[in-house]
């Protein structure tokens, strides 16, 4: 049986909005996929003829029919809306309302990421909606304004264009990157048929213009999108010092607000003592107090929580701990080394010990006692009472030194009787 065109046409004036409607339209379409180029055909006539909402919807539909056939290899429906898919896009954005325009923006994105169009027409599709909305003053003129809604906010004025040109860097950079990517695992994978020399030189050559395409690609998405970081970043900025200033309003605003408040209890307290007209005009007339934000309390001091060291509770010149007498100190850097001298001319280097009385040299009795007798005479005269004494006793009794030594200490003896009764042999022993 032959596919009518007035069958054709009923179900596309039946199709709406929902996902039912367009995917039970698109199946019976791709039923009779060896009528695609008619039902095209009859489906572009038909969206010119409709209204913004009802083209969406056909919009929606030969999105869906496009998809499947490249999903289940059949390519006549694509070959047959190539030719036309400019065309219908162009007289369906063209006058359409902005929310509207938006999602068939997307549609555009979507077949471009998923490349369902070659790339001449899908960039022919996007340069004839960029010039569209070039005559509109109240849209930037790029591809992918969905994301930021029907119109900008004022706040948001300054990234939207960055915004945009990311969006836009991103959906060409994905296919770009993706076909790359097939390309070098097909010709690098273990399946490959490495063919003669000259092909598989074309080979490498296609796949290096393949993977400069999608580094550049990416590598604009990247400026982009460091471009919309920076341009947040100042928005961010602006956005706290405005908050700033608003906290400010804030303070100013409360503070007002309780002085009249305050004012206004006051005036009711009046009404209510039942106060004279005066004293309540007085109250009324009093002037209100300057409004001014207290500045913020300061922040308290708190303490650390690392204790202090043991030196800053010690005093000054608190004495030390005992030092055991093993423990040695160390030298000090530069210490005293002994200086030898030498001993004097005709003296011996190790002399002899000196006595109580004197130094071992030979010294004769006289000299000795000359020696004591001047030294006597010296504390004399520096002690005053002393030196009356010796002045009054100018003669010293000398005592003789005509024996020896040994024989004054045997008359010592024998003098006191203490050698009477001795033997005369032991007496000329001692």
């Amino acid at each position: 049986m032959a596919l009518q065109d007035e069958a054709v046409k009923a179900r596309l004036s039946s199709l709406n909005e929902s996902q039912d409607s367009i995917v039970g339209v698109s199946q019976w379409i791709m039923f009779h996929r060896r009528q695609a180029e008619r039902t095209t055909h009859i489906w572009l006539q038909r969206l010119k003829e409709s209204s913004p909402s009802k083209k969406l919807n056909l919009l929606y539909l030969a999105n869906e029919i496009v998809q499947q056939g490249k999903i289940r290899n059949k390519p006549e429906f694509v070959q047959a809306y190539t030719p036309i898919i400019v065309d219908a896009v162009t007289s369906a954005y063209k006058g359409a309302p902005a929310d509207i325009q938006n999602k068939m923006r997307r549609v555009v994105e979507v077949w471009r990421s998923r490349q369902v169009f070659k790339a001449p027409i899908q960039e022919d599709m996007e340069h004839k909606i960029d010039e569209l909305d070039r005559t509109r003053s109240s849209r930037k003129p790029a591809l992918g304004g969905s994301l930021l809604g029907s119109s900008i906010p004022t706040e948001l004025s300054s990234v939207g264009p960055q915004a945009t040109a990311l969006q836009k860097a991103d959906v060409h950079a994905k296919p770009t990157v993706a076909t790359a990517n097939e390309e070098y695992n097909k010709l690098t994978g273990p399946t490959y048929a490495v063919p003669t020399p000259p092909m598989h030189a074309a080979g490498l050559a296609a796949l290096v213009k393949k993977l400069a395409t999608a580094e550049g690609a990416v590598t604009e998405s990247f400026k982009a999108r460091n471009t919309l970081i920076a341009g947040l970043e100042k928005l961010l900025e602006t956005n706290r010092a405005k908050a700033a200033a608003e906290e400010t309003q804030i303070a100013d605003l409360r503070a007002k607000k309780d002085a009249i408040e305050a004012r206004k209890q006051e005036v009711e307290h009046a009404i209510v003592k039942g106060l004279s007209a005066e004293e309540t005009a007085a109250i009324s007339s009093a002037p209100f107090p300057a409004a001014h934000r207290s500045p913020p309390p300061a922040r308290p001091d708190i303490e650390e929580l690392t204790p202090p060291p043991m030196e800053s509770f010690t005093p000054v010149g608190s004495p030390k701990g005992d030092v055991p007498d093993d423990v040695f100190h160390a030298p000090s850097m530069a210490p005293i080394e002994p200086l030898s001298i030498p001993a004097p001319p005709g003296t011996s280097a190790i002399s002899a010990p000196d006595t109580a009385i004197g130094s071992s040299t030979n010294v004769s009795v006289d000299e000795f006692l000359n020696t004591l007798q001047a030294s006597r005479q010296d504390d004399a005269n520096a002690n005053g009472s002393y030196g009356q004494t010796a002045a009054s006793t100018p003669n010293y009794k000398k005592r003789k030194m005509s024996r020896s030594a040994a024989e004054d200490e045997f008359a010592a003896f024998a003098g006191d009787g203490d050698m009477d009764g001795i033997d005369a042999d032991v007496g000329g022993l001692i």
